[in-house]
């Protein structure tokens, strides 16, 4: 089966307030749990032909929430973003955050249930990993008696040292110019540590990841990036007995939060260790792609995210400022890692398809969701929400009116409220749109799940010898066995009917024989034809507006 991710946030997910108040406490908003996901919610989830759950913000960060009665220090609000907070500035590796669960004590407990029930629903579980940088207010409770807090040990009056934590900027006070005066004292910091983006002064503004800081690979940034990996830097073997200890909680993946902030060295070091206890899967976020083939070679990540290529150029295509031939470039260059590049059209960082920012129309988007779920082998994603057309145009908070959903603010998302109905998942509350919406997605996804041509086939560009009545269209062949797919992606907002040439080096590398006479299926109507391919005329077929067809070829002996 083709390996399709259902990013996930529990906090917004299961919230079925729709009482919202701007920068609203979990008290007046609500929020999510990890009970929230049923078995009526999961398997709704997995209907869709899902295969593996990204659960966001698991990790316990720093928020604004006070759960000082239950032992756990509380966050000052200068360095907390929103009032639910980033569930990137981690507090504690060690724990799972408060906010999801119904009886806080039990929460770890109620954490190893949902995986459980994840699993029971046929699906892997995926968590973050965050590597680069922790909240300003790390402080471990629920670490294991063995293990040292980060930053204990460190020399913290020097800059740099191989093994200290952090680093450090000696004999100066942090001073946070986005400060805002609610709270009885300022917060304090000395001496001042490197903010989590790589931001070595005193004074962060809010463009900086000021609720974080920067954790210390070994790499003296300072002094020329000179490396200091043996003896391997104390962070190294901190984050390995981190990731042993979710492992134990049989997760099976670790999305990796701006992995490229790392250096591959450690993720060289670390991958294997880990694997060799469970065979999980790791996912980079890396924006870089000159670094690509050496988080894939060196690195040994399964995955990683194809936003600079692929989604930049899909976007682009979809809001009709680039030619669909453009794509052409993307699969192109990274041809020889094409198996480990993560599609996408929604993640927590990016706009809404359906915001004003973006698309507008969910359905302008089908397309390229079929064009990047088809394209081969390589996994898809998609974000809670997407499928209904969220459009993310909330002014919740911290975030504002973005075009995004809020990862910093208490709220939900209306289009999964209306889906889960309270907890029934049936969709009775939502419009007929937005349920035809989601049985594209599904019947798009199932196909992917299917066809053995799509999810393990080989993959035949056709553009190169076309020429298609609209410059928004492209097509390829999908091929396993005697099974060939021919799948042709319209992004046109019209009906085009196409001619498609097939040239003679198709059939070779292929191992097609010319002229083969084919019990010929279309796969989005189920009618069933006799024909044959050949290199000397063209095939001809339509294509609806805003979307795709899919052909499927017996090849006949």
């Amino acid at each position: 089966m083709k390996t399709i991710i259902y990013q996930t946030f529990p906090r917004l997910f299961g919230n079925f307030n729709g009482n919202l108040v701007k920068d609203g406490s979990i008290s007046q908003n609500g929020c999510g749990k990890f009970n929230s996901y049923t078995d009526k919610a999961l398997y709704s989830i997995k209907d869709l032909g899902v295969t593996h759950l990204w659960f966001t913000g698991v990790i316990r960060h720093a928020t604004c929430t006070d759960y000082s009665a239950f032992g756990l220090p509380k966050d000052h609000s200068a360095v907390v973003k929103g009032m639910a907070g980033s569930p990137y500035a981690i507090k504690d590796y060690y724990d799972v955050c408060p906010d999801l669960a119904e009886n806080i004590p039990n929460r770890m407990a109620e954490f190893e249930a949902l995986v459980r029930r994840a699993h029971d629903a046929g699906m892997k579980v995926i968590i973050d990993f965050v590597p680069n940088h922790v909240a300003r207010s790390y402080q471990s409770v629920m670490k294991p008696a063995y293990v040292e807090d980060f930053g204990h040990g460190d020399h913290t009056n020097r800059a740099f040292d191989p093994m200290n934590n952090f680093y450090y900027l000696p004999g100066q006070s942090l001073l946070l110019s986005c400060e805002e005066p609610e709270e009885d004292f300022e917060y304090s910091e000395f001496p001042a540590k490197a903010t989590g983006n790589d931001c070595f002064k005193a004074e962060p503004d809010r463009n900086d990841w000021y609720e974080t800081v920067k954790l210390n690979y070994g790499i003296d940034y300072q002094n020329d990036g000179r490396t200091y990996f043996s003896p391997v830097p104390d962070t190294w073997e901190k984050m390995l007995d981190i990731l042993l200890f979710w492992t134990g909680k049989d997760v099976d993946g670790f999305r990796c939060d701006m992995a490229e902030m790392v250096p591959v060295e450690f993720w060289d070091w670390i991958i294997p260790r880990v694997k060799s206890r469970k065979n999980v899967k790791f996912i980079a976020e890396v924006y870089n792609p000159q670094l690509y083939r050496d988080f894939i070679n060196i690195g040994g990540f399964d995955y990683l995210y194809d936003k600079v290529g692929m989604y930049d150029t899909l976007r682009a295509v979809i809001a009709d400022k680039s030619s669909a031939n453009a794509l052409n470039a993307c699969w192109q260059a990274t041809g020889d890692i094409q198996k480990n590049m993560l599609y996408f059209l929604e993640n927590h960082d990016e706009q809404r398809i359906t915001s004003d920012f973006f698309a507008r129309k969910a359905e302008i988007a089908i397309p390229a969701f079929a064009y990047l779920t088809f394209l081969n082998i390589n996994p898809v994603m998609i974000y809670n929400g997407q499928e209904l057309g969220e459009r993310g145009m909330d002014g919740e908070g911290f975030s504002g009116y973005d075009g995004k959903t809020s990862i910093f603010d208490y709220w939900s998302m209306e289009t999964v409220r209306n889906w889960a109905d309270t907890g029934k998942f049936d969709g009775k509350n939502l419009p007929q749109s937005q349920l035809e919406l989601r049985e594209t997605y599904k019947r798009i996804l199932t196909l992917a799940n299917r066809e053995k041509a799509l999810y393990s086939g080989s993959f035949y560009g056709l553009d190169f010898c076309n020429t298609y009545p609209s410059d928004r269209i492209t097509a390829f062949l999908r091929k396993f066995e005697d099974e060939l797919l021919l799948v042709i992606i319209n992004f046109d907002e019209k009906e085009c009917e196409v001619a498609i040439n097939i040239p003679q080096n198709a059939f070779e590398v292929l191992n097609i024989k010319d002229n083969t006479v084919s019990k010929t299926t279309n796969l989005l109507t189920g009618e069933e034809t006799v024909s044959a391919l050949t290199q000397y005329s063209p095939y001809y077929a339509k294509v609806s507006a805003s979307s795709y067809n899919l052909l499927r070829f017996k090849l006949l002996q």
